[in-house]
């Protein structure tokens, strides 16, 4: 038992009773983006820039005609959640994507404004959304209700996706690290071998994550336009 409090006190959002600080590791992505301070750009910002562009040439192959200029939110949701993602991977320092009642805030807000603004300006499409293309008669009200239930799910699918990949992520390494206290001398270079090609793994998820979460949160936008 005191195992496993040790192993999950790593998600703990409490530093004290009286007194939690970890969450403002939610406004500290924003001291990490490079800002525009000089006429010649940094090397920095200039590696930021070719990958904000790359982002966007990708978002707006999956964006229609006239909602080109909404892309930049989902540009930015990607960045502040990347960044938290890989602010986390560092020692001593709070997650704020491994707890589901962030990502649910987020997931959740994106969804309910798109399902609002979808049903009160396009009604007619997304009754059309909700029976595919060449269904049955006779599965058609089957069909509703099943594309409803996809639809209600669609913000807790999001946010559990990412709260499950961090969570595994941090355990694993935590795992190996207190590994290292009761192995043998000569297996600590492997187990360091491991640690380090998790790390890479971790980085790798981190960035595909967020790139997940803001191209679905996207496609609902789409679909509800």
């Amino acid at each position: 038992m005191k195992m496993m409090t040790n192993l999950f006190s790593i998600f703990d959002p409490t530093t004290s009773f009286y007194n939690s600080m970890n969450w403002m590791s939610l406004m500290m992505p924003l001291m990490f983006m490079p800002f525009t301070y000089w006429l010649l750009p940094s090397r920095l910002q200039i590696i930021w820039m070719m990958f904000m562009n790359l982002i966007f040439k990708e978002f707006n192959l999956l964006t229609k005609k006239y909602y080109k200029s909404n892309i930049i939110i989902f540009i930015s949701l990607m960045s502040y959640i990347m960044l938290m993602n890989l602010m986390g991977l560092i020692s001593y320092i709070f997650t704020p994507t491994s707890h589901l009642s962030i990502n649910l805030t987020l997931s959740l807000t994106l969804w309910l404004s798109f399902m609002f603004y979808g049903w009160l300006m396009n009604t007619n499409n997304m009754f059309i959304h909700l029976v595919p293309l060449n269904t049955p008669l006779m599965l058609m009200n089957f069909m509703v209700l099943i594309e409803s239930i996809s639809n209600f799910i669609r913000p807790w699918t999001l946010s559990i996706r990412l709260t499950a990949n961090m969570i595994a992520g941090h355990l694993l390494m935590s795992l190996l690290g207190s590994s290292m206290n009761n192995t043998l001398l000569y297996l600590i270079p492997l187990i360091i071998m491991i640690q380090n090609m998790l790390m890479i793994l971790e980085i790798s998820v981190s960035m595909i994550q967020s790139y997940v979460f803001s191209v679905l949160s996207l496609l609902y936008f789409n679909e509800s336009n």
